[in-house]
């Protein structure tokens, strides 16, 4: 049973039925342009992946902050031969637990849009945690060991312990800020307490260090941001070539199904076309020569040669609108064999001969003598040469002149020149006289307009050829068309070759 969509490529040249495809392809390509076109990505746009990218940096190095921690717990508990520094390893190894916990669990559940900024919230929480157990570690005193030994031991731990945080947490922008802000407060409350000059140097130092690694880590995270962008931008482009390359195979499949359709369009139509126009240039013509006896109106005479010379011009365009569509379809096959230029420009002047008189026309030859044959299809070849002669002689004005040459070429090949004297053709409507259907502002004002298939034809032919074809024309001088075959088309004479003498068997000798 029909669904009401037929499938059948001859009847529908556009399939309808895939229209709803098209608007979603194209608001697709529509907004990744707008995208890809716009100077900046927009706020917000990359939280998910940058907060997944901190959550990976997290997880990988989970392992290098309890083991710096365990080493400088143990270092403080050699230098102050106290043991409480274990109870702030013990609560700084619960902080990173509870962080790396965090971390896990928002890499096990899907981040969106809307969540990336309470998982931010919660990331930067856990950050703070930590920052407040350096904050402890910061600010432990030692009364038994030597101040400036002691300075020296924090001083360093706590610097390592921002380089780490600045290395596995740039992707989190203020992470550095946020975990060292109370570090920073806390020894600068500890430095104005005790106003000692090793704690002061600490904490001017600790502080500019924290600036700079701050700063480090916001370069870092604006490139790895950059980085986001031009994945983004790559994978837009991707899409959006894959878009254009979707409905590119569609324009083909339904150039192809117009093909298709075009072709057995033609092959049905010739046949349901030239049945009729046969009929009616027969009757035309038994008409107009009177056979079967005289009209007795004589403008029935004049309406039958009008009908046989409208029919046949409706022949000839679709002999012409077949033609091409073979050379387009590749399906036009040369029947090559030895010809002679000379004598095929010969017979097309004597058929081109009396309309030209008709018109007080003079058409003169120029032939190289002795022109060897050349390797084509005849009858494509006088198809060329007869639609160039129809040209020049239907364009020309009346007395006016033709000249027809035929020659060498200075690579070696043959060539056909016909040039007249008409108006000639404009410059800039050179190339669309050499189109399909193409006529210029002359031949549409000419009272014998044609198709505009003939020069169409002739270069598709000598293409076939590998020949070429060259059009030259200026306005009120006239026009000349110059086909060419190339050398390897021309078959050159060889010479007999001269019989040599007998030569006498030789007997063999035996011993």
């Amino acid at each position: 049973m029909s669904n009401g969509v037929s499938t059948s490529t001859d009847k529908n040249i556009v399939d309808k039925s895939r229209s709803h495809r098209n608007k979603p392809v194209s608001r697709a390509v529509r907004q990744t342009r707008e995208r890809l076109q716009s100077s900046h990505a927009p706020s917000g746009a990359f939280d998910r992946d940058v907060l997944a990218r901190y959550v990976g940096a997290v997880l990988q190095g989970a392992s290098i902050t309890p083991l710096f921690v365990v080493i400088a717990a143990a270092l403080g508990t050699y230098i102050t031969e106290n043991t409480q520094i274990f109870l702030w390893a013990l609560l700084t190894l619960t902080a990173h637990a509870a962080n790396v916990f965090l971390a896990r669990r928002a890499r096990k559940q899907e981040i969106t849009a809307v969540s990336a900024r309470s998982w931010r919230r919660a990331l930067l929480l856990g950050q703070v945690m930590i920052g407040c157990c350096w904050t402890v570690f910061a600010m432990q005193d030692c009364s038994t060991c030597d101040p400036a030994s002691f300075v020296l031991y924090k001083g360093a731990t706590l610097l390592i312990a921002l380089s780490v945080t600045a290395m596995w947490n740039f992707m989190l922008t203020p992470a550095v800020l946020v975990t060292f802000a109370p570090v920073v407060i806390g020894l600068a409350t500890k430095a104005a307490f005790s106003r000692e000059i090793l704690e002061i140097s600490l904490t001017a130092t600790f502080t500019t260090t924290v600036v700079f690694f701050n700063f480090i880590s916001d370069r870092l995270f604006q490139s790895n941001l950059q980085i986001l962008a031009y994945q983004s931008e790559k994978d837009d482009l991707i899409a959006e070539l894959e878009v254009a390359k979707s409905m590119s195979d569609e324009a083909r499949r339904r150039a192809e199904e117009a093909n298709l359709a075009k072709s057995r369009f033609l092959a049905s139509m010739s046949h349901e076309l030239r049945t009729p126009l046969n009929a009616i240039l027969g009757f035309s013509e038994v008409m107009s020569a009177e056979v079967m006896g005289p009209l007795n109106n004589p403008t029935y005479k004049e309406y039958a040669d009008d009908i046989h010379r409208s029919g046949q011009h409706l022949l000839n365009l679709i002999n012409e609108i077949l033609d091409l569509s073979r050379i387009e379809a590749g399906k036009y096959e040369l029947n090559e064999e030895a010809i002679s230029l000379l004598d095929i420009s010969e017979d097309c002047i004597g058929m081109v001969q009396l309309r030209a008189r008709g018109k007080n026309i003079s058409i003169s030859q120029q032939f190289e003598p002795e022109l060897p044959t050349v390797w084509a299809d005849e009858k494509s070849m006088r198809q060329v040469i007869l639609n160039l002669l129809s040209n020049a002689v239907k364009f020309t004005p009346q007395g006016g002149e033709v000249h027809v040459k035929v020659g060498w070429t200075a690579g070696g090949g043959q060539y056909i020149s016909i040039k007249d004297n008409g108006p000639g053709i404009p410059e800039e409507e050179i190339p669309v006289v050499l189109s399909a259907f193409g006529q210029g502002s002359i031949a549409i004002k000419s009272a014998e307009q044609g198709t505009g298939l003939g020069l169409p034809i002739v270069q598709a032919i000598l293409s076939k050829h590998d020949g070429q074809f060259i059009l030259k024309s200026k306005l009120r001088e006239g026009t000349e068309v110059i086909a060419i075959l190339p050398a390897k088309r021309v078959l050159q004479t060889v010479p007999a070759v001269e019989e040599a003498p007998v030569v006498s068997r030789r007997r063999k000798s035996f011993a």
